[in-house]
């Protein structure tokens, strides 16, 4: 249908295209600052925990979309050509709504000067006022384990996101499902995940979580394979729950340690070398999985994301920096961190 609409007139393509253009630039222009605030105001060894918070509040906010997506019924196959203008204003006034409580609550300077003075009492980065002065230049072996790490993070956006992206098409051609359900259940799971999985983040390492996490994540896909319409919605259900602990654990831990890699104004910057990699990796994922199912058959897409996540785990063996520091247990008990 909509082939045959654009064919006759492109101009609501053409626009479409570029409110879409203007959407992505406006999110690129305040995600990466703002995720950038956590390493500014968080102090190194609780790192992987405020991401975990982060990511939950994240997917908090997917749950509200979900839910709000059952509620207009954006999911029913008979609503495919519904309008969306009363769904959209009800996103963009939460977007509002939660500026509104960002600018009234968060007051960056004094919270940076909070985490300064945290890190000097406890023996953390006494360092970061000399090593602020001015970028810090990585060694090679730094370099290769950064480089490693963003091609993990291309990987594994490669696979998650053709699949949720694709799963919309995905359930209702081959599996005849309402996907709204499903992917809410993902979500739900990962933001059960979050705090845990920092916590053994904390623990643990983040390198060893984050290769678990792909196993799992990877898993779930190679299963989701063989999933075909008649199969019970249950075990769909099941596949999403442990591909979002999957992914949850993934997620948390790949920031920090990108962040990891730099020293006081340079955080900003990594954070842009992260979402740089994050972003370009979902913009072309969509296109190229497209591509794959249009020429080999809607069934490919889980076999796809299995495959890239899978060599994400590759990529992610080779990682020798960026991981946790060892922090005394007195002092990890200090910050709360032996929970």
């Amino acid at each position: 249908y909509a082939a045959e609409v654009t064919a006759e007139n492109r101009t609501p393509l053409i626009i479409f295209v570029a409110v879409l253009l203007v959407v992505l630039l406006s999110m690129a222009t305040f995600r990466s600052p703002a995720v950038a605030l956590m390493p500014d105001v968080t102090i190194k060894p609780l790192r992987s925990k405020a991401n975990a918070v982060i990511n939950l509040m994240g997917a908090a906010g997917g749950i509200i979309v979900l839910l709000l997506g059952s509620v207009f019924g954006t999911g029913a196959p008979e609503n495919a050509l519904m309008s969306y203008t009363v769904f959209f204003a009800a996103i963009s006034g939460l977007m509002l709504g939660s500026l509104l409580i960002f600018l009234w609550r968060v007051k960056e300077p004094q919270l940076v000067q909070e985490m300064h003075a945290e890190s000097a009492r406890y023996g953390i980065d006494t360092d970061e006022a000399e090593e602020a002065a001015g970028d810090r230049q990585l060694q090679r072996a730094e370099r290769t384990s950064l480089l490693l790490i963003l091609a993990s993070v291309v990987l594994w956006f490669f696979g998650y996101n053709a699949v949720t992206s694709k799963y919309s098409v995905y359930a209702s051609s081959v599996l005849g499902l309402d996907y709204n359900a499903t992917l809410t259940i993902a979500t739900g799971a990962a933001i059960v995940a979050y705090i845990p999985v920092g916590a053994v983040a904390s623990r643990f390492g983040r390198r060893k979580t984050i290769l678990a996490g792909i196993v799992i994540l990877g898993g779930s896909f190679l299963l989701g394979s063989f999933v075909r319409a008649g199969t019970s919605p249950i075990i769909m259900n099941i596949l999403f729950a442990t591909a979002g602990i999957g992914w949850a654990t993934i997620n948390v831990n790949s920031y920090p340690m990108v962040v990891e890699l730099s020293r006081g104004s340079d955080v900003g910057k990594y954070t842009g070398f992260y979402y740089t990699a994050s972003m370009a990796a979902q913009t072309v994922t969509p296109i190229f999985s497209g591509f794959l199912m249009d020429n080999m058959g809607m069934t490919v897409l889980f076999p796809y994301g299995c495959v890239c996540v899978l060599l994400a785990f590759v990529t992610m063996l080779f990682v020798r920096h960026g991981d946790n520091k060892p922090t005394p247990v007195s002092k990890l008990e200090a910050l709360g961190g032996s929970d």
